[in-house]
């Protein structure tokens, strides 16, 4: 529901600097943000847009180690490649700023400060995992270890990605320094915490009874830890990159990035608005609207607010429209197995596109649960909706009018009984749009917005202008009037959604941005106004190039099973006097073929050096008959003939190794020796 705010703060999550962003990012956060704030921009409501890296914590210390380079070098790369990709995305900042920055280490530090001289912080101790040869304390995700619930190495300290276990560094098996292989102490050390446990009461009435109207997704996590009983959490930790901690005695102590982030969207605002920041920050008439996903719910409603309630001077968030995770092809998304779509990427096998992954997003915005992005259903969206029903409808109203009036909007005479209908199902659409834009139900709203287009395209098929031509001119040009007024509507009302599309539109229809309280109209476009020349909307996406993307993301997977592969545990040990009994050879392959009705066997007739012999082998899906055709390989030929049910019978065993996606390769020799020769 709407209420009576003089101006909006819109804030969208700070990504890390230390990867590009990918549509998982897009479609929980920014995609969603940026279509609130370019619809109340058409409003002419006074708004502005927030946006910036995160750039200190532990994720870029670990890259910074990786690669070599500093933790600066990492977040100039980052920070420039991200903020490059919104740009080309049109996700519409006002200012696209970075924690690093001189404004904000001063406001963050400041902030800080003043909580801590009133008496805001408790100073615990608490032992955590220390690297001596490093000489520094670790984060949870600089620990690994044995996993306590399945037993995968590489566990880390605070999850196992392998069984997805939510971890602590202590229930680790062996921990170590992951990026060394150290192992690690125990240590005491001091750090400041914000007891939230002080503002259990007070957020519970501010949340649970103030804030109904949110999310279910938001109002049941932050109802989750308020029922859990709130604890105090730290607001320091001992790293050499970050925000130095303001305190006398506080040496190799930074902000957490959790304390230090959210302070950015602040510090951004004071980079954008030097002299007039606090109005957007600390007037009551402001309404401020955090944009993120589901991981950062609690930051954002639990422990950012409890903050801003400490200092004492800021309003607090109106409203958080988190949204649930987007999965790729049924996976979840994961930037370090690069199971990923990543929006630089993107743009280079899809130039042009950029709002075609921006509608096909937002028809799968995981609003309350999470969803899934598949390349097959990026195709359809774009090839049966993008392409058939908007781009056709205002192709062929355009290419009409090109060739019946010369490209200049016709007269409208008197309307039909259903032109009036038309007119009038349009009209009632603006209204349901809004009211979802404003409850930030974006899916929805899309797809409002796209049965405009489909009304068009229903008007011009049934009214058939091309075949009245021939015989009432005028008719023809109140149909095609009408089809172009429903365009212009059109580009007004997809202008949040699709930009780039909405401009495009424009300049076909010779037109400027209209206002959004003009949409509905039916005079958008005065008679004889001269139009452009037609350009297609959208093209058609071609199986080809799904089947390149399809692919990469197989060969991905590969990868990742290859990189996680686990050797099967050593089977108990055996006497020396046990192998000894089995007779192992070298076979020369002389025919192989398949067995009629056997899908998985391959008939063999082998030269084992003696009488030769009969061997199958169920290995026909991972080989062809003629590849095998004169091999050499090993078998065990002292082992009990088997028959089959077709009655053939095989007399011994090819040896194969299975991979770690399980298919087999038989096993070879370095050079060639003679069939029947032992292996020992």
């Amino acid at each position: 529901m709407e209420k009576n705010f003089k101006r909006t703060t819109v804030t969208a999550a700070l990504p890390y600097a230390n990867g590009p962003v990918h549509i998982g990012h897009l479609a929980g956060v920014y995609v969603p943000a940026d279509i609130y704030v370019r619809y109340l921009r058409l409003k002419r409501r006074d708004v502005i847009f927030i946006g910036g890296s995160d750039e200190h914590g532990v994720p870029v210390t670990i890259r910074a180690k990786k690669e070599g380079c500093t933790p600066q070098d990492v977040v100039d790369r980052y920070h420039a490649l991200i903020k490059r990709s919104f740009e080309e995305f049109g996700i519409s900042f006002d200012i696209y700023s970075r924690t690093t920055s001189e404004t904000h280490h001063k406001l963050a530090s400041d902030f800080f400060r003043k909580l801590y001289d009133n008496n805001k912080f408790v100073e615990l101790e608490s032992e955590q995992f220390y690297d001596e040869q490093e000489h520094q304390f670790l984060t949870d995700r600089n620990i690994m270890g044995e996993c306590p619930r399945c037993h995968a190495q590489g566990a880390y300290g605070d999850q196992c990605e392998k069984c997805g276990s939510t971890l602590s560094p202590d229930e680790l098996i062996n921990p170590v320094n992951k990026l060394t292989g150290n192992k690690l102490v125990k240590r005491p050390t001091n750090h400041w915490y914000l007891p939230l446990n002080d503002y259990q009461q007070w957020l519970e009435k501010w949340i649970l009874e103030e804030h109904k109207e949110w999310r279910p997704n938001v109002y049941g996590q932050c109802k989750s830890w308020l029922d859990n009983g709130l604890k105090p959490r730290a607001v320091t930790r001992d790293l050499d990159w970050g925000i130095p901690v303001p305190v006398e005695g506080a040496e190799g102590k930074v902000l957490y990035v959790w304390f230090d982030a959210p302070i950015g969207y602040i510090s951004n605002t004071k980079e954008l608005l030097p002299d007039s920041w606090e109005k957007w920050w600390k007037d009551p008439e402001t309404r401020l609207i955090h944009f993120i996903g589901k991981d950062n719910i609690v930051f954002h409603c639990i422990v950012f607010p409890s903050m801003l309630k400490a200092e004492g001077s800021y309003i607090l968030p109106d409203n958080v429209p988190s949204n649930e995770f987007l999965n790729l092809e049924g996976d979840k998304i994961s930037t370090s197995r690069n199971w990923a779509v990543w929006l630089n990427e993107y743009l280079v096998d899809f130039p042009g596109k950029q709002d075609v992954l921006r509608y096909v997003l937002t028809a799968n915005a995981p609003e309350t649960k999470d969803n899934d992005f598949t390349w097959s259903d990026f195709q359809a969206r774009n090839n049966n909706e993008l392409v058939a029903i908007y781009g056709n409808f205002v192709n062929r109203a355009l290419q009409l009018t090109k060739k019946y009036f010369d490209g200049a909007v016709p007269p409208c005479g008197e309307l039909s009984d259903y032109d009036r209908q038309t007119l009038g199902e349009f009209a009632e659409v603006k209204a349901k749009v809004e009211n979802l834009l404003e409850n930030f139900c974006f899916r929805d709203a899309q797809k409002e917005v796209m049965n405009l287009a489909r009304i068009g395209n229903k008007y011009l098929a049934d009214t058939e202008p091309w075949k009245l031509a021939k015989t009432d001119m005028a008719r023809v040009g109140t149909i095609l009037n009408l089809s172009l007024q429903l365009v212009a509507n059109l580009s007004i009302a997809f202008e949040p959604f699709l930009p780039f599309s909405s401009a495009k539109l424009r300049r076909m229809l010779n037109i400027q941005e209209i206002e959004w309280d003009r949409l509905g109209s039916t005079d958008l476009l005065a008679v004889g106004h001269q139009l452009e020349a037609p350009q297609l909307l959208f093209e058609k996406i071609e199986d080809s190039a799904i089947d390149a993307q399809m692919q990469r993301l197989a060969d991905i997977k590969k990868a990742n099973e290859a990189a996680n592969f686990q050797a099967a545990p050593i089977k108990p040990t055996i006497a020396f006097d046990d192998f000894e009994k089995l007779d192992i050879r070298v076979g020369r392959v002389l025919e192989c073929e398949a067995v009629p009705k056997m899908k998985k066997l391959l008939k063999f007739k082998i030269d084992d050096g003696i009488n030769g012999r009969t061997i199958v082998s169920g290995i026909a899906q991972h080989y062809k008959p003629e590849e095998l055709v004169g091999k050499e390989v090993l078998f065990i030929a002292n082992l009990a003939p088997r028959q089959f049910k077709n009655g053939l019978v095989s007399e011994g065993m090819i040896l194969s190794a299975e991979d770690f996606d399980g298919s087999l390769a038989v096993t070879s020799l370095l050079r060639e020796v003679k069939p029947g020769s032992e292996v020992k």
